[in-house]
């Protein structure tokens, strides 16, 4: 599917669905073009070779997806791979979707082979508000980053809020499933920094105004999304300490309660040492043990017992053992 807008200084904001002649559109004066496909077909894609005449290494980069993110100058236009992110659950991880981006003199193309609000609200705000395209495609651009940015602030609350859950499961009553969601957040979260890093690098040259096809009243609002992403990247480390911190408090609470188990059991076979000892010498079959033939030696032999039990017993209590 393709969507473009169009947009002319005194006409507004037009929109065109499908293919068209893009090569024609985008030589008038002072146009600025936004193309977006959106799971292209072989014949849509072709608009990539024919009407923009883009690099075979650009469309190849496009066609195979699940790039790292960079930026390719080609003097002509800017191509930039860069990713979408969404957490989904503790279960499936992240989500991550690519857009590639192709910024010329007046147009900025789009490609990307999943379905996302973002575009959505980007569609909606093109048609809405034409001070999206009005300001220029170096503008249009940043517009286009910064709401793919802007998206890490409901995939940081997800985040925040499973942490949050985990914090409370290390205190309460955790188990091998709190480990296994530690394990996991934690996964995600180095997954999460491997994509933000190269972002802020990419982000960051555009702010140095290093590319001529970005001016400098524009370079200044890319280095507002570079701070977004620096911030992105400071919260993903603040979450990572919190689950080493909920992981080490896990393993003590898991020591912890085999130190209880194995002192219960220590305490529970100190309390049958001297009984044991007791039964073991009157089994001993010795001729003269005057003990055995007293009338009274069978209770005298429990009450011995019983009181040696709970000789011990007040020692540990004593002791704070128990």
């Amino acid at each position: 599917m393709i969507k473009s807008f169009l947009y002319l200084p005194g006409e507004g904001v037009k929109v065109i669905d499908g293919i068209a002649d893009f090569d024609r559109l985008i030589r008038q004066e002072n146009c600025v073009l936004w193309v977006d496909l959106c799971k292209p077909t072989d014949e849509e894609s072709f608009v990539l070779t024919h009407d923009f005449a883009f690099h075979p290494l650009a469309i190849e980069d496009v066609i195979a997806e699940k790039q790292r993110t960079k930026i390719d100058d080609y003097d002509r236009y800017l191509f930039l791979v860069f990713q979408i992110v969404d957490y989904i659950g503790r279960e499936e991880g992240l989500k991550i979707s690519e857009i590639d981006m192709f910024l010329s003199r007046n147009s900025v193309v789009t490609v990307h082979y999943d379905e996302h609000r973002i575009f959505d609200y980007l569609y909606h705000r093109a048609e809405r508000d034409e001070r999206l395209m009005s300001r220029g495609v170096d503008f249009l651009f940043h517009a286009l980053i910064d709401t793919t940015v802007d998206n890490y602030n409901t995939t940081l609350d997800i985040l925040e809020y499973e942490v949050d859950q985990i914090e409370d499961d290390v205190l309460g009553a955790p188990n091998e499933e709190t480990l296994k969601s530690i394990f996991t957040l934690r996964r995600d979260i180095v997954h999460l920094k491997r994509i933000v890093l190269p972002q802020m690098e990419v982000l960051k040259r555009f702010s140095r105004e290093q590319f001529k096809l970005i001016t400098s009243k524009a370079a200044v609002y890319f280095s507002d999304i570079h701070d977004h992403l620096v911030r992105v990247n400071d919260l993903a480390d603040f979450h990572r300490e919190i689950l080493n911190s909920s992981l080490e408090v896990y393993y003590s609470s898991v020591s912890t309660k085999t130190n209880e188990i194995i002192k219960f059991l220590t305490i529970f076979m100190m309390l049958f040492i001297p009984p044991t000892f007791l039964v073991g010498l009157w089994g001993m079959n010795f001729s003269f043990m005057p003990e055995l033939d007293w009338k009274y030696g069978y209770i005298f032999a429990l009450l011995l017992i019983s009181t040696l039990i709970l000789s011990l017993l007040l020692f540990f209590r004593k002791k704070k053992w128990l």
